[in-house]
This record gives C-alpha cells, structure tokens and sequence, in this order.
C-alpha cells in the first residue's frame, strides 16, 4: 500500500463505511451510497463507465449505478477496498496512480466536506506537488467552460492557466484545494479569488467546471 492511490482508496473505503449509506457528499444528488456505486462501476463495468464522458452512453450509466446501488452497501465498500477486478488496467500501479490518486482525493472530500464536523486534512509536501503536477495536466481541460479566464496559483507562486479569456480571476490555494475548485466543488474549496469583483463572483458559481 504504497501509492497515494491505494491510501485514498482506503481511506475513502474508510469514510464510507463510517458516514453510512445515506449520509450527503458534496456530489449533488448524490448520497454515500451513490457515491460508493460510481467509484465501483468505474472500475468494474468500463461498458457502462463511458457515460461519464459521453452523454449518450449515460442513460446505461445511470441504470448500471441504480443496480449497484441497490447491492447491500457493506458489499460496495469491500468492492472498493479490494479494488478494480484482476484483469482490470487499474491493476497497473502506473495506471492506478494516474487515474485514482485525484479521483479518490476529490470524492474523500465530498464526503469530509459534506459533513458539518469536518476538520481540514494535513497533507504533506510530497503529496501535494503529486496533485500539483496532475493538476498542471488537467488544468485546462477542467477550465475549459469557465465563463471567465481562470489562473490557477500556488502560495508559491507556481501558477497554471485553466482558461484563456477576461476578465482573468486568479485563484491562490494549495494544489489539493485548487483541485477541489477545479473539480467544481468552489464552495468547499479554500483558496482566495483575486479579479474583477462580478467576474469572481461569477467563477464561483459556475457549473461548469470540471467534468
């Protein structure tokens, strides 16, 4: 268990398990148990996973995720311990770290975050220049409908821009929190917004950032 991927993994499997299967996460409509069926459908049933992604293959989607979601919830939780089937490419360290280690931060967030007692997560350097440099990555692709032009910043100044366009916002926090805002979870995110006061205000509101 030595990835960041395999600790969020458990330590998501870990939050789910506690919240129980009907608690809220930041995921809107969604509760713990639908959370749990979407990180289990991701990784188990690719034919219905593409929905994610392509509108026309949601509505399969959205039943493949009713099923699972009907599964005793005890059940999704051990799914998501045990992790991805043994052929699955998930099985592939590499391919588990680039795709898992952001995925299951985010969604052990939307079930923190979701709770009224939360207290903020220590995260050291290393794992925060490890979600830095997937956000460098992915930056652009989850600004890409901002409505304005959209800078991500470090405290350090290392800077990344997600959309080209004015007015710009400015947008200073750690990387594991300029996640959270790129990802679309602005209201839970703790950073600062610099710019154009109606621009910022807009930014913040926005749905469309993220996938």
């Amino acid at each position: 268990m030595s990835t960041f991927a395999k600790r969020e993994r458990l330590l998501l499997a870990d939050l789910l398990e506690a919240a129980g299967p009907d608690a809220a996460t930041l995921c809107e409509g969604w509760l713990t148990r639908d959370l749990a069926a979407h990180v289990v459908v991701r990784e188990r049933r690719p034919d219905a996973a593409g929905g994610i992604l392509i509108k026309q293959l949601a509505p399969r989607l959205e039943r493949v995720m009713a099923e699972f979601a009907a599964k005793p919830y005890e059940e999704l939780i051990q799914l998501i311990r045990t992790g991805p089937p043994r052929f699955s490419p998930f099985q592939l360290k590499q391919v588990d770290e680039m795709s898992n280690t952001v995925e299951f931060y985010v969604h052990t967030e939307d079930v923190r975050r979701a709770q009224s007692d939360w207290t903020p997560r220590e995260l050291d350097t290393v794992f925060q220049d490890a979600l830095w440099s997937r956000l460098e990555r992915s930056a652009r692709l989850m600004g890409r409908s901002a409505p304005t032009g959209l800078v991500l910043r470090r405290p350090d100044g290392q800077t990344a821009v997600a959309h080209r366009g004015t007015p710009v916002v400015t947008v200073t926090g750690e990387p594991s929190e300029l996640l959270l805002f790129s990802y679309g979870r602005q209201n839970a995110a703790h950073v600062e917004l610099e710019g154009d006061k109606d621009a910022v205000a807009k930014l913040h509101e926005a749905k469309q950032l993220g996938i």
